[in-house]
C-alpha cells in the first residue's frame, strides 16, 4: 500500500484527544514507527498486540526480582510494551486492517498485562521486605484498573445512547436532516474506552470557538447549551481546557493510562513503590468522581432536552390541529 507522509499519518492515526502521557511521551515515537512498519513490513495490528503482551510479561519478570536495577529494567520494558500497545490501533487505522476481534484482544491483553505486572511488582516487594501491605496494594491496583475501564465503557455506552436518542428525536421533529451525519455520536473528549482501530471523528469545538460561533450565528434548534458548573466557573479552567484541547490532551488528566504509568514506570524508577501507588490510586478515584459528576450533568441535560422536544411536539400538534382537535388537546 502507498503510505502517506508523516504529517498525514499523524492526522489519520493519532486521536483528536488523548492522555497527556500518550501525547507527549508515546505518539512522537509510535507514529513514525507505525509509518515505517506499514511501509516496510507485513506486520498486522494483532501481531503487535501479541508483542506488547510478551513485553509486558517480560516487564513483570523484571519487577518480580525486587531489586532497583531490575525495577528500572522493568519500567523501560513496560514503556516499550505500552508504545507497541498504542501502535496496534494506529496501524489498524492507517491500513484499514482493524477488526472487532482485534479490539477485544487488545482490551483483554491490556487488563492481563496490568494484572501480571501488579502481582509481580508487589510480589517482588513483598518477597524483599516481607511486608504484607504490598499484597493489599496488588489487589488494590487490579481492582482500580478494572473499575476504571468498566466504568469508562459503561459511561461511553450511556453517552452514546443519549446522543443517539436525542438525534433521533430531533430528526422526528424535523430539526435536523436525517441524511446528515456529523459524527456527534462520538465525543473524543469523553470517550475514554480502549477501542483500537476506530475511525477518527471531528474534534468538538473549544470554549472560545463556541463563543465565537455563537456570536456569528445562532446554534441549531436541537442544540441545548451546556449549563455552567462549579468546574467551569473555576478561575482559569476554561483557558486551561482550551490550551490542553489545542494540544490534543484530554481534560481528564489522570486516567487509567497515567495510573498505570505512575505505578509501573515512575514508582520503579524512583525505587519507591508504596507512596506513588497510593497517590496514583487516590488521584484516579478523584478524577473518576469528576467523570461520574459530568455524567450526572449530561443525563440532566438530556432529560431537559427531551422534555423540550416533547413541548415542541405538543406545540406543533396544536398549531396543525383544527378547532375541535385543539379543544381535545387542551
Amino acid at each position: 500500500m502507498r503510505v502517506p507522509p508523516l504529517p498525514e499519518v499523524r492526522r489519520l492515526t493519532e486521536k483528536q484527544r488523548d492522555a497527556w502521557w500518550t501525547v507527549l511521551l508515546v505518539d512522537p515515537v509510535a507514529t513514525p514507527l507505525v509509518r515505517w512498519t506499514a511501509m516496510w513490513t507485513r506486520v498486522t495490528p494483532n501481531q503487535i498486540t501479541w508483542a506488547a503482551l510478551v513485553l509486558g510479561i517480560g516487564a513483570a519478570a523484571c519487577f518480580a526480582q525486587g531489586d532497583w536495577q531490575w525495577l528500572v529494567a522493568g519500567a523501560v520494558v513496560y514503556h516499550v510494551s505500552f508504545i507497541l500497545d498504542c501502535m496496534d490501533g494506529k496501524l489498524a487505522r492507517l491500513t484499514g486492517k482493524g477488526s472487532a476481534f482485534g479490539a477485544w484482544l487488545d482490551y483483554i491483553f491490556d487488563r492481563v498485562r496490568v494484572l501480571i505486572c501488579a502481582v509481580a511488582l508487589m510480589g517482588g516487594q513483598y518477597q524483599r521486605t516481607e511486608d504484607v501491605t504490598y499484597i493489599w496494594l496488588a489487589l488494590a491496583v487490579v481492582f482500580l484498573d478494572m473499575l476504571r475501564y468498566m466504568d469508562a465503557l459503561e459511561i461511553w455506552k450511556v453517552r452514546l445512547n443519549m446522543r443517539r436518542r436525542q438525534r433521533e428525536r430531533a430528526e422526528e421533529l424535523g430539526l435536523i436532516d436525517a441524511s446528515q451525519d456529523n459524527g456527534s455520536d462520538d465525543d473524543p473528549e469523553n470517550d475514554d474506552t480502549p477501542v483500537k482501530g476506530a475511525p477518527r471523528v471531528p474534534a468538538q469545538p473549544t470554549g472560545s470557538e463556541v463563543s465565537a460561533a455563537a456570536s456569528a450565528e445562532p446554534a441549531p434548534a436541537h442544540v441545548v447549551p451546556p449549563a455552567k458548573t462549579f468546574i467551569t466557573r473555576l478561575p482559569g479552567y476554561v483557558p486551561l481546557r482550551d490550551f490542553l484541547v489545542s494540544h490534543r490532551i484530554r481534560i481528564h488528566l489522570f486516567s487509567g493510562i497515567e495510573f498505570q504509568m505512575t505505578i509501573f514506570i515512575v514508582a520503579p524508577l524512583l525505587n519507591s513503590i508504596f507512596w506513588p501507588t497510593v497517590a496514583a490510586g487516590a488521584l484516579l478515584l478523584a478524577f473518576e468522581v469528576l467523570v461520574v459528576y459530568r455524567l450526572l450533568l449530561a443525563t440532566r441535560a438530556f432529560q431537559r432536552t427531551m422534555a423540550r422536544y416533547d413541548r415542541m411536539e405538543a406545540e406543533m400538534r396544536s398549531e396543525t390541529a383544527g378547532p375541535s382537535e385543539r379543544a381535545t388537546l387542551v
